[in-house]
C-alpha cells in the first residue's frame, strides 16, 4: 500500500512538473510587440522643439512599429529617415523607407515594404511594410486618411470641407451621404484587398491610422446626445467595412464601451499652441477617437492599450480635462509636439 501511495504522489509530481514546464515553454513561445500610432502634425514643425520632442517621446517608449500621419518631407528632407538618424544618435536602431503623408518605422529589419494608396491631391495614403518578429512575419500598415468631406462636422454644425457653420444633416443617410463623397473608403478597400494576400500568407496584420472619421462602435444609442452626436447613432463606413472584413479594434476590444472610455485622440489640448489652431469647430464639442489600430491574424490577441498624450482635450475652444476611465499614457517630456494624442497597443501572438 506504502509503494503504491508512493508511486502515485511521484507520478502527481511528474505530472505537476510537465505542466509547469509545457506552461513555460507556451509563454515562452508567445511573441511580443507593440504598435505606436501617432499623428505628428505636420513633423511637428508647429510647436517650438517638436521634432526633438518626437524623438524623446519614441526613445522612451522604444515601440517596435510607429504608424505616423502628417509625414511631409519638408524641403525634400526625407522624415522617416531623419527621424531614424536622430533615434541612433540615442543608441537605438530604427528601420525605415521614404514616404509621404503617412510613414513607417520598426525596430525590426524590413523584409518588405510599399505603397498601398499613395498620396494623391491631399486625399490621403497607406504604406505597408513586412518584417519578422522572432520569427513571426508581421506585416504593418499605416494611414492618413482623406481629411475632406468630414461628415461628423456636419454633424455638429459644421461644413466637412470648409469647415464654415452649416446646416446639420437631418437624417443618418444624409451623414453618410457627405461622409462617403471622401476617399476614405475607396483607400481602405485597397487596404482590404492587399492584406488579404497577407493574411493567406499566415502573417499578422495591423493596420495604424489617423482615419479621419469616428468609429461606429463609439456612436451608439449610448452616446447620441453625448458629445454633440445630435441624437445620431451612425454605422460609420470605414470601421463598419473594417469589421466585416474580420479586423478588430484594439482599443475597443479592451474597451468595449464608450460612455466609460471614450478614448478621444483627438482635438488634444497643447498649451505651446493657439487654441484656435487646435478646432476645427470651435462652438462645438468635436472629441473623437480618429487615431485607430486595427488587427488580423491567428493567435493575435491585444494585451495593452493606452492612449498616449496629454489628459486634456479642446471642447468648444476651450482645454476640457479628461474625467472618464481611459488608460492615459502621459509624455514624458515637457513639449508635447501635436494636436492629436497617440494610441500604444501591445499584441501577443500565441
Amino acid at each position: 500500500m506504502k509503494k503504491l501511495v508512493i508511486i502515485m504522489l511521484l507520478a502527481a509530481f511528474v505530472c505537476t512538473a510537465t505542466a509547469q514546464k509545457n506552461a513555460q515553454g507556451a509563454a515562452k513561445r508567445a511573441v511580443q510587440f507593440t504598435v505606436l500610432q501617432w499623428n505628428i502634425w505636420q513633423e511637428g514643425t508647429l510647436i517650438p522643439g517638436g521634432f526633438e520632442a518626437i524623438v524623446g517621446e519614441l526613445q522612451n517608449l522604444q515601440p517596435d512599429f510607429v504608424t505616423l500621419s502628417e509625414v511631409r518631407n519638408y524641403n525634400d528632407v526625407d522624415f522617416t529617415h531623419r527621424l531614424c538618424q536622430a533615434l541612433k544618435e540615442k543608441g537605438l536602431t530604427y528601420y525605415s523607407f521614404r514616404s509621404k503623408d503617412s510613414g513607417l518605422l520598426s525596430k525590426h529589419p524590413i523584409i518588405d515594404w510599399r505603397p498601398i494608396f499613395p498620396e494623391n491631391r491631399d486625399h490621403g495614403s497607406i504604406y505597408k511594410l513586412v518584417a519578422k518578429v522572432q520569427g513571426v512575419e508581421v506585416a504593418v500598415y499605416t494611414g492618413h486618411l482623406d481629411y475632406l468631406d468630414c461628415a461628423y462636422y456636419n454633424v455638429r454644425g459644421y461644413d466637412g470641407n470648409t469647415f464654415k457653420e452649416t446646416t446639420k444633416p437631418e437624417s443618418i443617410d444624409e451623414v453618410l451621404r457627405l461622409n462617403d463623397l471622401s476617399w476614405r473608403d475607396n483607400a481602405v478597400q485597397i487596404f482590404l484587398n492587399e492584406a488579404g494576400h497577407d493574411i493567406a500568407a499566415g502573417r499578422c496584420v495591423v493596420f495604424g491610422g489617423d482615419f479621419n472619421e469616428p468609429s461606429h462602435l463609439d456612436w451608439i444609442h449610448a452616446t447620441a446626445n453625448l458629445y454633440d452626436h445630435n441624437g445620431m447613432a451612425i454605422p460609420w463606413t470605414v470601421s463598419t467595412m473594417l469589421q466585416r472584413a474580420g479586423f478588430k479594434d484594439s482599443y475597443r476590444v479592451l474597451y468595449p464601451n464608450p460612455v466609460t472610455h471614450p478614448g478621444f485622440t483627438y482635438p488634444c489640448f497643447n498649451i505651446a499652441a493657439e487654441i484656435s489652431k487646435l478646432t476645427w469647430a470651435p462652438k462645438a464639442d468635436e472629441r473623437e477617437r480618429i487615431d485607430l489600430i486595427y488587427y488580423k491574424g491567428r493567435g493575435m490577441e491585444v494585451d495593452k492599450a493606452q492612449i498616449f498624450g496629454p489628459n486634456v482635450c479642446v471642447c468648444r475652444s476651450q482645454p476640457a480635462q479628461d474625467k472618464w476611465d481611459d488608460p492615459i499614457l502621459l509624455p514624458k517630456g515637457g513639449t508635447w509636439p501635436t494636436d492629436h494624442r497617440g494610441l500604444l497597443v501591445k499584441f501577443i501572438v500565441k
